[in-house]
């Protein structure tokens, strides 16, 4: 079982950066992919960016790249989503969430139905 509990969240003008934290329990932290979601009012879950165990690889959803970042410390047991330029568009509940059993590949996941274990929300608002 993998507890996962964000942070960072909050309200932001656009153009701000907010860094959003997800700590999991310790034991199997490293064996997993990690990949933040985000859900707006209204509209389906959306896949935002993944990163595989060792934080070698990653991905983005092209409505994020080249403003989010997303990282990992797996001697803290948290993943991290740096977020730029932050737009309206942005407004959504941002989950983290962990694919387990990914010790030692490459694989970036985006499908959130592949992924295991989920937090429970925190909520970004980007709003003048």
């Amino acid at each position: 079982q993998v507890q996962l509990v964000e942070s960072g969240g909050g309200l932001v003008q656009p153009g701000g950066s907010l860094r959003l934290s997800c700590a999991a329990s310790a034991r199997f932290f490293r064996s997993n992919g990690m990949g933040w979601f985000r859900q707006a009012p209204g509209k389906e879950r959306d896949f935002v960016a993944a990163i595989n165990w060792s934080g070698a690889r990653s991905d983005y959803a092209d409505s994020v790249k080249g403003r989010f970042t997303i990282s990992r410390d797996n001697a803290k047991n948290t993943v991290y989503l740096l977020m730029n330029n932050l737009k309206p568009e942005d407004t959504a509940v941002y989950y983290c969430a962990a694919d387990s059993g990914r010790f030692g590949s490459d694989y970036v996941e985006r499908e959130g139905d592949e992924y295991d274990y989920w937090g429970q929300g925190t909520q970004v608002t980007v709003s003048s």
